[in-house]
């Protein structure tokens, strides 16, 4: 089925307590279409980028079925640019430089044949754009998925709270949950969001796992315990990319098929910490994503035996 990631696609400079990167590519529709294009053949891109960025990275993409008909390229001005530095905990970071370039003005505009999608996935960006890229869809997708930040919960709320009427699915981290609701607990916090619109809420909680709630199930996902984490950047993308990807693969949108999507995406976001960038999502196997969720599986896999 087909699926339509928006987000950014840009540049990042990244610092952490194991090493460091130059300028790379990154931005969330990037994460979010490389994961996804693993479990979906049909994924269309929109996004925004310069006349700076790597053509041999747009031909990679194309090579993993992502459709860039809806990237727009503009000449003479430059790509979107991020560079971080992460604490030694890697779950807090400081942003060193902000570069918006072509993203200050970015109107999405999405191609004919992207406009009847069954799928549809908002990469964190202005809610005022993810609103706009709602409005040019013509027929409601099976599913809507939406990711944001606690930036637009400071400086766009009400626009924020506009797109999450609208949309199936949120997915924020726990800091960002207990903002958007004012609830310390998540599972309050989730029942207040669910309030707002959505039918489901995925609580991303970094090293600590995953929380998939609707107002009548709970589903928790544990984390990958990995030797060498070196770049935490993007993997909340892909993990959306994997969650959303498997579910348009698999056409099936219940809470039980959606827990599985939750270990597929938590499965992927292992991969992407391991290196810096896009580097591991790039050379990835189909064996090894195999393998990975199978350890997922055998992590929470145990019998127990109560006592009367």
């Amino acid at each position: 089925m087909s699926l339509v990631v928006v987000g950014t696609v840009a540049f990042d400079k990244i610092s952490t307590p194991f090493g460091k990167s130059d300028k790379i590519v990154g931005g969330a529709a990037t994460y979010i279409g490389l994961s996804a294009s693993q479990f979906s053949n049909n994924v269309n891109l929109v996004s925004v980028i310069g006349d700076d960025f790597p053509e041999e990275f747009l031909a990679g993409m194309k090579q993993r079925n992502i459709n860039l008909d809806g990237l727009q390229i503009r000449q003479g001005e430059k790509s979107f640019f991020w560079e971080g530095k992460y604490h030694y905990d890697m779950n807090s970071r400081d942003t060193l430089d902000t570069q918006l370039n072509v993203l200050a003005d970015f109107k999405p505009v999405l191609p004919d044949a992207y406009k009847d999608c069954d799928f549809l996935m908002l990469g964190n960006l202005a809610p005022s754009v993810q609103l706009e890229v709602i409005e040019q869809i013509e027929n409601r997708p099976k599913l809507i998925v939406l990711d944001t930040m606690n930036f637009w919960m400071d400086s766009a709320m009400d626009d924020l709270k506009n797109v999450i009427a609208k949309v199936d699915v949120i997915a924020i981290n726990d800091e960002e949950a207990r903002q958007l609701s004012g609830e310390y607990s998540l599972v309050k916090a989730a029942r207040k969001i669910l309030a707002m619109g959505p039918s489901f809420i995925v609580i991303k909680k970094g090293e600590n796992g995953a929380l998939l709630i609707d107002n009548n199930n709970m589903f928790f996902a544990p984390a990958m315990p990995l030797e060498d984490v070196m770049d935490p950047t993007g993997a909340g993308d892909t993990f959306a990319g994997g969650f959303i990807g498997y579910l348009a693969n698999s056409r099936d949108i219940s809470f039980e098929n959606m827990k599985r999507a939750v270990i597929v995406g938590s499965a992927m976001a292992s991969f992407t910490v391991e290196k810096f960038g896009t580097e591991r999502l790039l050379n990835l196997t189909e064996v090894e994503i195999d393998e990975r969720i199978q350890l997922f599986v055998d992590l929470v896999d145990f019998d127990i035996l109560l006592v009367d």
